[in-house]
């Protein structure tokens, strides 16, 4: 069985492969996709998940989380998980490099929450000359 970080370390990974059935694997069917950057979505449920990841994917190409920390700590039957990483993608045309903190919440071997910030002031300035 992998540790909760590394099923959150296959999840990031998956998305270099790009198929949302792989990504939406390592979801709880509950799963709590948690955005608190302000030009971000949030949504609850593994369905809607695998719903909106063909268009994240189409919009983000080449994208990669490069890993920087790992932390994991143990919460009675919950694992928490946070994650400094730095993701890089081609939007629009233009190269990004957002550096960005995630926090997940692993039971059972699943993700059941993630929460995700990252600075959308960095996103909006390496996009601008793309408009």
């Amino acid at each position: 069985m992998s540790t909760a970080s590394g099923v959150v370390q296959e999840y990031l990974g998956a998305f270099v492969r790009g198929d949302p059935d792989e990504i939406a694997c390592f979801v709880a069917p509950g799963f709590h996709n948690e955005h608190l950057s302000s030009i971000a979505s949030s949504c609850v449920g593994r369905d809607e998940y695998r719903r909106r990841l063909p268009g994240f994917l189409a919009d983000f190409a080449g994208r990669s989380y490069e890993v920087q920390a790992v932390v994991e700590q143990t919460n009675g039957p919950i694992v928490d998980v946070v994650v400094r990483y730095c993701f890089r993608a081609t939007f629009a045309g233009s190269a990004i490099d957002i550096p960005g903190v995630m926090w997940f919440a692993v039971e059972d071997g699943s993700i059941s929450k993630r929460t995700d910030v990252w600075d959308s002031g960095i996103f909006l300035a390496q996009t601008a000359a793309s408009e």
